[in-house]
């Protein structure tokens, strides 16, 4: 484990980093729209338009991996969402389009980068506890979204709060290159760079029964906790009366109980040696805080809210490390970098669909309760499904 302790700070890094960047502008989001004029429920679009484009770069990604080295890589999509949130910030939805894709192509590779890293550094026995603890750089760089971009807001506007994370992503990309000789030492340049690497990506996926099934629960899981993250603040404001910095506060509460989440589920999950029977109970947790988060009332206690926050984004947000570290095992043998993106591919699918499905529920005379209350029913399904393949594995 001693050896594992510098891959995994430097891609736990990479990754809070390049998670905050794809989550300011939904942490932000009402700001924006009363200073736009672009409805807030806009967001869903937004972040659909960034995974979709996170789909295309995650199954591209290999080749690039092998090509260029993971740390060059990850500087190469640092940039990207530099670039992204500059082009955000001018303010108008054209522009927003642009952004959103380019912290999509961004976003994409990260993940598969960071697991090329961990594989090579990584005892097996201890896998979901290091990919769950990189893995905590999502809600953790969603924590940082939620707190410190309404600030900044206060301080200097949305437009500010923007650029400050972009200028933080190009400060980042300059101290990756110390790192970069030590971790991109199996390059090949003279891998070629495809189609086919796409291809080869989604056959390894289709041609694995236990890759397939994990890429399926990610779908439904994924599309549930990018439904959180992107849209509790709105629903807070709006539909309980929150100001924006306390809905923040909120949103902080959450991906922090995700960051403890991931780190406790993947230390089960080797411990147990059930990594299927944790994800199933985690299907059935999200279930219930879908529900929490549909029945709070504005005069109930703050506490209640915190608590539902909490256990939403303890199980919503908690079970990317179990899965990817399942999917590295599951992985034909040197090929666990493809098997990454092209499981990727799927769960980004389900952010894809999660996101404008719940704005249409909210925009077609639905509340924000009734879009959360709706989320409790595939994670329930997915839940049992999981736990009757657990039960069939084990015997």
């Amino acid at each position: 484990m001693r050896n594992s302790w510098l891959p995994l700070g430097a891609t736990l890094s990479f990754q809070a980093l390049i998670s905050m960047a794809a989550l300011t502008i939904p942490a932000i989001a009402p700001a924006i729209s009363s200073d736009a004029n672009i409805p807030a429920s806009y967001v869903g679009l937004f972040i659909a338009l960034v995974y979709g484009a996170s789909m295309a770069s995650s199954v591209a990604s290999g080749d690039l991996i092998r090509k260029l080295g993971a740390v060059r890589v990850t500087q190469i999509c640092l940039l990207l969402c530099a670039a992204g949130l500059g082009l955000s910030a001018v303010g108008n939805i054209p522009f927003f389009v642009a952004g959103a894709i380019l912290l999509g192509a961004g976003y994409g590779p990260i993940t598969p980068a960071s697991s090329h890293v961990l594989v090579k550094t990584t005892p097996r026995h201890l896998m979901s506890l290091v990919f769950s603890v990189k893995q905590t750089g999502v809600p953790l760089g969603g924590a940082l979204a939620g707190v410190l971009a309404p600030l900044l807001v206060l301080a200097g506007g949305w437009r500010l709060a923007v650029l400050a994370v972009g200028a933080g992503c190009i400060g980042v990309c300059a101290l990756a290159q110390a790192v970069r000789g030590q971790f991109d030492d199996d390059i090949d340049p003279k891998w070629r760079v495809g189609a086919r690497g796409v291809s080869r990506s989604l056959r390894i996926v289709a041609s694995v029964p236990a890759l397939r099934r994990l890429a399926a629960s990610s779908f439904l899981f994924s599309a549930v906790q990018l439904c959180l993250v992107t849209f509790l603040v709105t629903y807070l404001t709006r539909g309980l009366g929150m100001s924006l910095v306390q809905a923040g506060l909120m949103l902080a509460v959450a991906q922090g109980a995700g960051v403890v989440g991931r780190i406790v589920w993947g230390a089960l999950a080797d411990r147990c040696g059930r990594p299927l029977l944790v994800l199933a109970g985690l299907g059935g947790g999200m279930a219930l805080g879908a529900l929490a988060m549909a029945l709070l009332a504005p005069t109930w206690p703050q506490l209640i809210t915190v608590l539902a926050s909490a256990l939403f984004g303890a199980t919503a947000i908690g079970w990317n490390g179990v899965y990817l570290a399942e999917v590295a095992r599951q992985a034909p043998a040197g090929q666990a970098v493809e098997a990454t993106g092209g499981t990727l591919f799927f769960t980004f699918f389900g952010v894809l669909v999660g996101p404008p499905l719940f704005a249409l529920v909210v925009e077609s005379g639905g509340s924000y309760a009734l879009a959360f209350g709706l989320l409790a029913v595939p994670t329930l399904v997915c839940g049992a499904i999981l736990w009757a393949q657990d039960r069939g594995s084990r015997r």
